[in-house]
């Protein structure tokens, strides 16, 4: 007979298996339902933003890449399509880093290695009963049906292409974004302080998606390089291209008697803040917090201990949505005055001081 477990994890990934981590700690038993996911021969293209919470969670956790794959990020420049430039130093906010830019690969081993050390951690190939089960398979989760949460999903039309570049020029540890008519194009830092690699992530319409997949290499690397301004000298493809439909969502309840979700399958926001996952590492912290300080007579699935987390989570969220949403649709919006308002906006937001400073502690967590 299989021994008992406090919790069950549905969903292996890296909010799942730094929820499991963070439990585990607590002597909690964990049962983690899945694991790496096979590549099918392809690359893994994918890159994160990290803020400093969730580089000081993941390293309290000893499941930190080291720093030729967790790049540090020493500024970020954002270009409007009509001059608009809003930038952000880390030195001006008194910090090593404002982000860093992970390699998925290497984080999700890390993550691995640190879970093979945990004795209180137990790999599941199916789900397994136990007080509580937290889903956190991300957005397109089948779980969410067994506790009939309803998903909100409004699809942006649009798709996120994803690909590595050698460039000409090194990175400078500067993460770029520009936006142009409804597009955002982001490149940011790879390999190290002194690297010249970058990620691309490129958000377009789902109209132009399969025409730019299906461009050959150098036409592709040619329409980059002119979208980002030859900022990085000439580009050349180091991948292969991926694509995935973006959407903003949310589930309606996060929790209930003996469940609740935590990362992509209770929320997703457009990637353009590059705050997905430090949302759903947020989660998790917030959770363990939350049944690490429950009464001695709560139980793990206890509804009401499980409200504590959702009210600690649910504001921050909605809020980066609004955030991100407001942002993708001005830009979205071809023509005057929109064109005019956008860029003054940039402009004046470049010189507002407190309130650019409080985006930028928000932005690394640090409120």
């Amino acid at each position: 007979m299989a021994p008992p477990i406090d919790v069950c994890i549905r969903g292996a990934g890296i909010v799942g298996s730094t929820l499991a981590l963070l439990l585990a700690r607590d002597r909690l038993r964990v049962g983690l339902v899945g694991g790496p996911q096979p590549s099918g021969g392809h690359s893994d293209v994918r890159a994160y933003a990290l803020n400093a919470a969730s580089k000081d969670l993941l390293e309290r956790l000893r499941a930190w890449p080291d720093e030729a794959h967790a790049t540090p990020v020493a500024a970020m420049e954002v270009h409007g399509d009509e001059g608009g430039l809003v930038s952000f130093r880390a030195a001006d906010e008194g910090v090593p880093a404002l982000a860093w830019i992970a390699d998925v690969p290497p984080l999700e081993a890390q993550l691995a290695q640190a879970l093979r050390f945990q004795p209180m951690v137990e790999r599941l190939d199916a789900p397994r009963a136990a007080p509580l089960t937290v889903v956190c398979e991300g957005r397109t989760s089948t779980t969410r049906a067994e506790f009939n949460v309803h998903f909100e999903v409004s699809a942006y039309s649009q798709q996120a292409i994803a690909a590595r570049f050698d460039c000409e020029l090194p990175h400078g540890q500067v993460a770029r974004q520009w936006f142009h008519e409804g597009d955002i194009l982001a490149l940011l830092p790879l390999g190290g302080p002194g690297g010249n690699t970058v990620a691309l992530v490129w958000s377009v319409q789902d109209a132009q998606a399969p025409g730019l997949l299906a461009l050959p290499p150098e036409e592709f690397q040619s329409r980059v390089a002119a979208a980002s301004h030859h900022a990085l000298g000439k580009l050349k493809l180091a991948s292969e291209r991926r694509a995935w439909s973006l959407q903003l969502a949310h589930a309606q309840d996060w929790c209930g008697p003996g469940w609740a979700l935590a990362g992509d399958a209770a929320h997703t926001v457009h990637p353009l803040a590059g705050q997905g996952l430090n949302l759903g590492l947020a989660d998790a912290e917030a959770l363990a917090k939350v049944l690490h300080e429950r009464e001695y007579w709560r139980g793990p699935g206890d509804a009401r201990l499980l409200r504590r987390y959702e009210r600690s989570r649910k504001a921050a969220v909605l809020a980066m949505g609004f955030a991100t949403d407001g942002l993708q649709q001005l830009f979205a919006r071809p023509g005057e005055p929109w064109t005019l308002l956008r860029n003054a906006g940039m402009k004046g937001f470049e010189w507002s001081g407190p309130l650019k400073h409080w985006v930028a502690r928000q932005a690394m967590g640090r409120l």
